[in-house]
């Protein structure tokens, strides 16, 4: 990451903290390592961005449901799915400083560097040996590539690394009230066996017919020996996942088909195509036949935002065997019983919450009409997924412009997310708003008392309009939805 791409990080993150998306957890006890909280604005675009997803793939799809599975599940359900013995990275510790890595993001540090040192042929060479080594389980081919390139840790400074090592990266807890009685138990990782175990339940009450769909978002968690930039990583944390049951040998045109809604989806958000590339996994899963990433430009470089992969039928056979019941289902087209096959879209909530924050921010030098130049600080928040749609400020606190303007937010805030201020400057007012991404500013002023008009005002054009307070709620509602 190159010293300009860190300083914008850094602002991003000092902003988010500032203006109530983000905050570190149990800041007042100085944290908690690699977990944070929503403030106000930051759960509110959550949960439009999480709406946003559901509606198009639920309310958009007359064969994709959706469920919301309990976080604890049997324990037997993570053996069955691989968990238990396959839900690991390789790790490397270094002797002297005592510090833990994961492999993969240790070497892709050193790649990067080399890049900011002006050497990305030697970079990319040194990712694609990792990429073999890794699709091999090769860890003393591994290892001997971070000695290769003399690796060292960023706190020691030394090449004095242990061997590397697999480490399971799922919590466990205990079930019961005595702990001596009680049986342990394992946090979900993931929020798609939920959906698995569930197969014929919803099948057989929502009367689905494949090939169909089940929706869930919800939280997983994941031990992450090294969480790292920001919310991109963290041990607690949201997904938005989708399984696809369709008929054996079907499954490839599916996953073409997923592979283009889902980056369609974050198209239609009026993200940039170029921020955006596809990772195809060199070796896929041990459940899956195909798997791709949707990765996007960062400012810490292009990481995953949303797989697709083809699971083929490995989880419901295996939660068949495992459970001894039948997870089978009757094709009367075909008139045969089988295990279905799966495409699933999985995405990370928080990954696509940081990726509106990276793509929305700008500092933004204004010129004035006099010539003299001003700056701002924008938030370019999609407006179907702001936190605030609309800010309503009367022009000065009296003369009747204050009962005017809420009575105008009392006929807009049933429909969308309204905000409401009268102090300060209106010049402020806007600012704040931009700060926080609010793609429209109302001012009610003394002309509203004449003719009932009002001036709208665009965040990102910074434009302005006068239109009647009648039409006001219509043209909002046509530039969200």
């Amino acid at each position: 990451m190159s010293i300009q791409q860190d300083n914008r990080f850094q602002a991003i993150i000092g902003h988010a903290k500032e203006y109530g998306f983000v905050f570190p957890s149990s800041e007042i006890y100085d944290g908690l390592s690699a977990v944070y909280d929503y403030g106000p604005y930051g759960s509110e675009l959550k949960k439009n961005i999480r709406d946003y997803w559901w509606k198009s793939m639920t309310q958009m799809h007359d064969n994709i449901v959706g469920i919301d599975a309990a976080i604890f599940m049997h324990p037997t359900t993570w053996k069955a799915s691989g968990h238990v013995d396959n839900f690991s990275d390789p790790m490397i510790d270094n002797k002297d400083s005592k510090k833990r890595y994961r492999v993969d993001h240790l070497i892709e540090g050193y790649a990067e560097q080399l890049k900011d040192k002006g050497n990305p042929e030697k970079a990319e060479a040194v990712l694609a040996s990792m990429e073999a080594l890794l699709a091999k389980d090769d860890f003393s081919g591994l290892k001997q590539l971070i000695d290769d390139h003399k690796i060292v840790c960023a706190i020691s400074g030394t090449g004095n690394w242990t061997e590397i090592r697999q480490f399971n990266l799922m919590f466990s807890t205990q079930l019961g009230s005595v702990a001596e009685e009680a049986d342990t138990i394992y946090l979900r990782p993931e929020t798609a066996q939920g959906i698995f175990v569930n197969f014929l339940n919803v099948q057989k009450t929502a009367r689905m017919k494949i090939p169909f769909g089940i929706a869930q978002t919800g939280k997983a968690f994941r031990n992450e020996i090294v969480a790292r930039q920001f919310i991109f990583r963290m041990r607690e944390f949201e997904q938005m996942e989708m399984q696809f049951f369709v008929r054996p040998g079907t499954q490839k045109e599916w996953y073409e088909y997923w592979r283009e809604q889902r980056l369609n989806w974050h198209l239609s958000l009026g993200l940039p195509a170029e921020k955006y590339k596809w990772h195809v996994h060199a070796k896929p899963a041990h459940y899956a036949d195909n798997a791709v990433d949707i990765e996007y430009e960062f400012p810490f470089g292009f990481k995953e935002v949303e797989g697709i992969h083809s699971r083929t039928d490995f989880d419901l056979s295996s939660h068949q065997k495992f459970s001894g019941k039948k997870m089978t289902y009757f094709d009367p087209e075909i008139n045969q019983h089988y295990v279905p096959y799966v495409i699933e879209t999985s995405i990370g909530l928080d990954r696509m919450f940081l990726l509106i924050l990276s793509n929305s921010y700008e500092e933004e030098t204004i010129t004035k009409e006099d010539g003299s130049t001003d700056s701002r600080v924008v938030m370019h928040i999609p407006a179907k997924i702001a936190p605030i749609k609309l800010a309503l400020f009367p022009l000065t606190k009296k003369d009747g412009l204050p009962e005017l303007a809420k009575e105008l937010m009392e006929e807009c805030k049933p429909h969308f997310r309204c905000f409401y201020e009268e102090k300060d400057a209106i010049g402020k007012r806007y600012r704040r708003q931009d700060a926080i991404g609010t793609p429209f500013c109302v001012t009610v002023d003394h002309q509203t008392k004449e003719d009932g008009t009002v001036t709208l005002r665009n965040r990102d054009t910074m434009t302005q309009q006068r239109i009647h307070r009648s039409e006001l709620k219509n043209e909002i509602l046509k530039a969200i939805f």
